[in-house]
């Protein structure tokens, strides 16, 4: 019987780059589960390769009813409301919370690998950003997006199923299949475009007298290492547990902004402007992933540096007619 790779949240971002990751890979034997809607996501998959496709909720029905028994290998589950903004806590307790403990529960009854994305959010404002499963109870996160997803490796951690399962903490990723994302999408690509646009970068002002403005940090990464790593462990079933998915080096805002103009042959001209009030008293000012506990567990590949990932984003896609991901061969 032939077996499948399951990935959820497929036409998404960093969904759509594990399939286009696991095509590069020679692997096509893949179901890609999401919920299509009127988003522009579909455009993701165009230049990808996959089995089948289904909508969320047929498939969680479907595994119920044991369509899928024995002919799964394992799930990625990257599918999930990954809006920081968002206020309907209950929307988000269904999607980020619930569903995701489905898919875990379904999972361990059948010994069937299971990756699943938490994020760098529930670790609030740290000051520690340590993917160490015994500290989890202390992590206080800023909104209720991080929150939701704190639920849940807060329940496989009471459940013990963190010996079996692993869930990624991602840092700040960005990179091709990031457009349809709306305000979500990611720093580099806005000032991209607004770059082009209007020959400014505006940026925010800071509100600590320890971070001058723009220099405000995260640990940006780009999706191409972001899909590797999780790969990686994917397929070492022996890795287990929570890891962060980041560089292990946090850059400023307003490093991005200049390798942007440096790589568009610009004039650098940033702009510092006022921060929304509704953002303010949740707004993170510094993250800094710990990879050791990766690079322990045998993950050596050398990461694009922030300069090589913007120029590579900007000259191999942006500047493009096409600008998503396909198949290298």
């Amino acid at each position: 019987m032939k077996k499948y790779h399951i990935v959820t949240g497929g036409m998404g971002f960093i969904g759509s780059a594990l399939v286009w990751q696991l095509n590069e890979m020679g692997i096509d034997d893949i179901i890609v589960v999401d919920i299509p809607g009127q988003s522009e996501s579909w455009k993701n998959l165009v230049n990808l390769k996959f089995a089948d496709i289904f909508d969320r909720d047929e498939f969680i029905l479907k595994l119920e009813k044991g369509t899928f028994n024995g002919c799964i290998s394992g799930i990625l589950h990257m599918g999930a409301c990954s809006d920081t903004t968002e206020k309907d806590f209950s929307f988000l307790l269904e999607n980020n919370y619930h569903y995701t403990k489905k898919l875990a529960i379904w999972a361990n009854a059948r010994n069937c690998r299971f990756i699943y994305a938490s994020s760098a959010a529930t670790y609030g404002n740290g000051p520690e950003f340590s993917d160490n499963e015994e500290k989890l109870h202390l992590l206080k996160p800023l909104n209720r997006y991080g929150y939701s997803k704190h639920l849940f490796d807060l329940w496989a951690y009471k459940n013990q199923l963190l010996s079996k399962i692993a869930g990624l903490k991602f840092f700040n990723v960005f990179g091709p299949n990031e457009y349809h994302k709306g305000e979500m999408k990611s720093v580099v690509v806005k000032k991209y475009f607004e770059i082009l646009k209007t020959g400014t970068a505006q940026l925010f002002k800071s509100y600590r007298k320890d971070s001058p403005d723009g220099e405000q940090k995260r640990d940006f990464i780009y999706v191409k290492d972001a899909v590797k790593m999780t790969l990686f462990i994917y397929f070492h079933s022996a890795i287990n547990g929570i890891f962060n998915i980041g560089t292990g080096k946090a850059r400023s805002f307003n490093d991005i902004v200049k390798i942007a103009f440096k790589t568009l042959g610009k004039r650098e001209n940033i702009q510092y402007i006022e921060m929304p009030e509704s953002i303010k008293n949740s707004y993170q000012y510094f993250t800094q992933a710990d990879i050791s506990k990766l690079r322990a567990a045998g993950y050596q590949e050398n990461l694009f540096t922030l300069e090589q990932a913007i120029e590579d984003y900007i000259k191999n896609y942006l500047q493009h007619q096409d600008p998503y991901l396909k198949v290298n061969r």
